[in-house]
């Protein structure tokens, strides 16, 4: 291994210590504990109107988690007093469309960033897929009548 190898060990060993590992550890814990208060502060609100919107609106309308971030928006849309057709729709749409856009998913964040992927290279693909994914599955599920069985009781 040359001066330049060893160069690039080093730097390597350096960016990710301990230190590091349980910063970011910490502050994930503290990300996903926030999810589960916004979750709880938007009861009532979920309760009072989103329990009311048909299934195909809440799939077409999760389309925005291609520029919101899914796991936001899981916890504060998401409640038990949903019907199970509403939370399969907005999960399916939660999952299709989040792959349009890089902040629709924490690892299309990672990987647009570790492999240097810009957001226009990155909408070139995802957007039109998403939409005919979308469409696809839309088709699937409301005009055949298919039902997914997602192992929820």
């Amino acid at each position: 291994m040359g001066k330049a190898g060893k160069v690039e060990v080093q730097e390597i060993a350096e960016e990710g210590g301990i230190k590091d590992v349980v910063v970011r550890a910490v502050k994930v814990y503290v990300f996903v504990a926030a999810l589960f208060l916004l979750g709880d502060g938007m009861n009532v609100l979920i309760d009072k109107y989103f329990t009311h919107i048909p299934s195909m609106v809440l799939y077409w309308v999760n389309m925005v988690s291609a520029i919101l971030d899914n796991a936001t928006l899981t916890a504060a849309e998401l409640s038990p007093a949903m019907s199970q057709p509403q939370i399969n729709a907005a999960l399916m749409g939660l999952l299709i469309f989040g792959g349009m856009l890089i902040p629709g998913n924490i690892p299309n964040i990672i990987s647009a960033g570790k492999l240097g992927i810009t957001s226009a290279e990155y909408a070139k693909l995802g957007v039109p897929f998403g939409l005919v994914l979308g469409a696809f599955f839309f088709v699937l599920i409301y005009v055949i009548g298919f039902t997914p069985r997602l192992g929820i009781a």
